[in-house]
Order: C-alpha cells, then sequence, then structure tokens
C-alpha cells in the first residue's frame, strides 16, 4: 500500500496530527525511533488499515506516493537537521518536507535554501492548538514555496478547524512566514496570559474573589464580549481540584512560569525591525523574573510587603477588570499585528493580514471573538499598519478605556505587579499622541554625541554646540 503521507516524530503532537489526517480519509504512516511511541500511533488508530508504522526512514519513504508529502514533529534546533539528513539519501526531486515545530524562521529561511539547492521542496508550518487542536482541528499557518503549498492544501484544510465552514489553514507568505506568523502568534499569546494572571492578582487578594467567584467571572466573560480560548481554559482552571491534597489546585502550583523561546524570540525580532511591542516585551521579562523565587521571598520580607483590600465591591472591580482586559487584549493584538506588517515589507514575506486573522479564529491558542473586528478591518484596508487606526476598532477601545486605567491604578495602588497591564497603556498614550517627548532626548545625544538632531519646521540634520 502507498501512502499519502508521513510524519516524522509520534509524540502526542505528531500522532495526534496524523491520526487526525486518517479520519478525514488520508492513509499515512509514521516514523519514531522510540519504538514505545510508535506503537501509541497504532494502539490509539485501533488497528486502522490507513494508518502504519514504518521501521526505518527508509521504509516510511519507499511507502509514500510521489511526490511525496512528509511532516516533521520533532524539537526545534539540531534535531531537525539531524533529521533532515537522515532523510535526504530517501527523497526524490520535488518531494516536500515540512517542519511542523516551532522552529526559528531564520532557521527555517536557511532549510529552505538547502533544500531547494537539492531538488526538494521545504516548507516551514506553525501550527497552534495543543494536543486536542492537533487532534481535533488546529489552526495552521504554511508559507514558503507555493507550488509546495498547493500541493498540501488538500490535507492541510482537511485537518484544520473550521469556522463557519472555512478552513483555519492559509498561505501565509515567501520565505519563512509560516514560522514567523507563528512566532508572533506565541509573542500575543504570551501577554495575553500575563495580561490574566495580573488581572487574577487583583481579582484574588484585592478584590477578596473566590476561586470558585473568579470561575464564575471568567465563564460570564466567556459568553460575551471577551470569549476566547484563554478565558475558556482560565474559568475551568479555578475548578480543578489536586488529587494529592483536595486543595483547588491551582493554589498548589508553584509561581515558576517556563517558556521554550519563541516569546523572546519575537521581543528580539521586533527590535531589529523596529517596532514596538512592549506588552509581549514585558510578559517575557516576567515570566523571566518569576524564576527568581528565592529572591523574591527575600525581597517580599525585607520590604515587608502586603496588599490591602480595595475597599470597592467585588462588582465594581469585576466590571472595571472586563473593561480593562478587553482594552489590553485588544493592544496586544495590534502590537503583533503590526509587527506582522512590518515584516511583511521589510522581509519581503508579503503576509496577508487578512488571511492571518481569519486562520487564528478558530483552532489556535489565542482565538478569540474580537479576531472577526479585526478581519474586516484588513478586509477594508489590507495595507493597514496598526488596527488601532480603523475607526470601528477605535471607537470599540475607546468604549473601554477608562476601565483600563481606572483597574491599572488600583492594581498600583494596592502593590500589585500591572506591569503588562501598564506597560499597555503606555503604547497607546505613546501611539496616540501626535507629539512625543523623545524631542529631548534627541537635543540630550546632540549634547553628549553630535548626533544631530532634525526640526520641525525644516528638513535635513543639525548640530548644535551646546552651552554648559
Amino acid at each position: 500500500m502507498q501512502y499519502d503521507a508521513a510524519m516524522i516524530g509520534l509524540g502526542t503532537m505528531g500522532r495526534n496530527l496524523l491520526l487526525n489526517m486518517a479520519d478525514n480519509g488520508f492513509s499515512v504512516i509514521g516514523f519514531d525511533k522510540n519504538t514505545v511511541t510508535a506503537q501509541a500511533l497504532l494502539t490509539e488508530a485501533n488497528n486502522s488499515p490507513n494508518v502504519a508504522v514504518a521501521g526505518s526512514l527508509q521504509e516510511m519513504c519507499g511507502k509514500l506516493k510521489t511526490p511525496r508529502k512528509i511532516l516533521m514533529l520533532v524539537p526545534a534546533g539540531k534535531i531537525v537537521d539531524s533529521v533532515l539528513e537522515e532523510l535526504l539519501p530517501f527523497l526524490e526531486q520535488d518531494d516536500i518536507v515540512v517542519d511542523s515545530g516551532n522552529s526559528f524562521y531564520k532557521d527555517t529561511q536557511r532549510r529552505v535554501e538547502y533544500m531547494s539547492g537539492k531538488g526538494f521542496h521545504f516548507v516551514g508550518m506553525g501550527i497552534s492548538g495543543g494536543e486536542m487542536g492537533a487532534r481535533r482541528g488546529p489552526s495552521i499557518m504554511p508559507g514558503g514555496d507555493k507550488s509546495a503549498w498547493h500541493q498540501l492544501q488538500p490535507v492541510l484544510e482537511a485537518v484544520s478547524a473550521k469556522i463557519n465552514n472555512e478552513a483555519c489553514v492559509a498561505y501565509m507568505g515567501n520565505h519563512a512566514a509560516g514560522h514567523y506568523v507563528k512566532m508572533v502568534h506565541n509573542g500575543i499569546e504570551y501577554a495575553i496570559m500575563q495580561l490574566i494572571s495580573e488581572l487574577y492578582a487583583v481579582l484574588k487578594h484585592s478584590a477578596g474573589l473566590s476561586n470558585q467567584e473568579l470561575h464564575e467571572t471568567f465563564a460570564t466573560w466567556n459568553k460575551g464580549e471577551l470569549q476566547s480560548f484563554l478565558i475558556e481554559i482560565t474559568a475551568a482552571v479555578f475548578l480543578q481540584k489536586d488529587d494529592v491534597t483536595g486543595n483547588d489546585l491551582v493554589d498548589m502550583i508553584l509561581d515558576k512560569a517556563g517558556s521554550k523561546g519563541t516569546g523572546k524570540w519575537t521581543s528580539q525580532e521586533a527590535m531589529d525591525l523596529p517596532v514596538s511591542i512592549p506588552t509581549i516585551d514585558i510578559a517575557v521579562a516576567m515570566r523571566d523574573l518569576s524564576v527568581y523565587k528565592d529572591q523574591r521571598v527575600a525581597a517580599s520580607k525585607l520590604y515587608n510587603k502586603q496588599i490591602n483590600p480595595s475597599g470597592l465591591s467585588k462588582e465594581q472591580v469585576i466590571a472595571m477588570a472586563g473593561d480593562a482586559l478587553q482594552a489590553a487584549i485588544l493592544i496586544c493584538y495590534a502590537q503583533g499585528l503590526s509587527m506582522l506588517q512590518q515584516a511583511s515589507s521589510q522581509l519581503q514575506m508579503d503576509i496577508p493580514l487578512a488571511s492571518v486573522v481569519k486562520i487564528w479564529r478558530g483552532g489556535c491558542i489565542i482565538r478569540s471573538k474580537v479576531l472577526s473586528n479585526f478581519y474586516d478591518a484588513f478586509q477594508k484596508a489590507p495595507d493597514l499598519q496598526n488596527i488601532l487606526l480603523d475607526e470601528s476598532i477605535s471607537k470599540l477601545l475607546q468604549q473601554k478605556e477608562d476601565g483600563l486605567r481606572q483597574f491599572t491604578s488600583l492594581a498600583i495602588n494596592h502593590k500589585i505587579a500591572a506591569a503588562a497591564f501598564a506597560s499597555t497603556i503606555g503604547y497607546l498614550d505613546a501611539y496616540t499622541n501626535e507629539r512625543m517627548p523623545v524631542n529631548l532626548i534627541q537635543a540630550q545625544r546632540d549634547f553628549f554625541g553630535a548626533h544631530t538632531y532634525q526640526r520641525i519646521d525644516k528638513e535635513g540634520s543639525f548640530h548644535t554646540e551646546w552651552e554648559g
């Protein structure tokens, strides 16, 4: 039997995506050096004739229809290069290899050029939705070689999430655009999660909400304008009991957050463009700060840190928090999408922003109701530099702005870290202000370093011999 597609790497994500393909009528074959992991695929497939496991890469390639469609879901980095080298002897011209992991986009671009030189197609493809997304329908972000995309399209459209019967997969642009879009997606994810965690701290410690009340609050929000996957799962988190102690599990989890690098990459690449994404930057920084638990414990004793009740009713704080979160999340998306718009032109990726927000509406971790508003904005103006410049988005944000400011002030005044909310307000105020105070910075730079400055009344660069 000749199979339609293959998967290298049969961990949970790879296995689930392969089973998703089989559910949609494609015959698939997988390979993993770990025989226990490989066997798990057959067990979960319930011995389906459309699912097979190969004992080697050579056997896998020999059982594929040509041109071969080979997906990889292995850890990013050197392992991807290692697998490619092992695979090369068994490939034929025009075969397609797809890296479906969270690879750094510059590594993907290097691999695209390397494989192209040998006559093969290499595609960098972002996938979002976690384990269940891979099994039931993720958001899929392929980029690069258009001819390879067209061959992969039937499979990817079949397995992706669907919104209004539209597949949550689209061509993301040239070169390594697929992994670039996924990188920024993850940066936005970092920012929204940080905002939710800061809001949780205020509701719990200053407003005094119990975990049951927190569940009810988030569940209610998820039925309205704030409807999103991250709000949905946050509501569920507060109900989970700990198997060991019987306590609410969220209270038993250590306050140290891990990361896999995609948020850091987003910040680094934004600085190189350059484009401003301060809420994403601070989200990365706060995860880094969380790691220093021992230092934080010592500092809390030294500074006698105490969080006092707000003095407001729970209902007042909840209403304020809902508006604040909606406004801040909108601005997070604005930052990430402005980065994609800038990269689209500067890196010649030609990223279609309307398609990006369209496929993020379903399957992915940052799916939310507001993405439909963004889709409408980019449909009207595909070259929109920042969604905050859209009139309808502006009206929506201004309706929530007072809540954003009041909530952030409440947090700061009660000594609750609200760095993401504060950074979000800073971005909004700077972006919507005709004049920023950096004229003073330019004067300082020219004073100590003769770096020159520009004037408001005539063109050119100028230097002054400053007195003093």
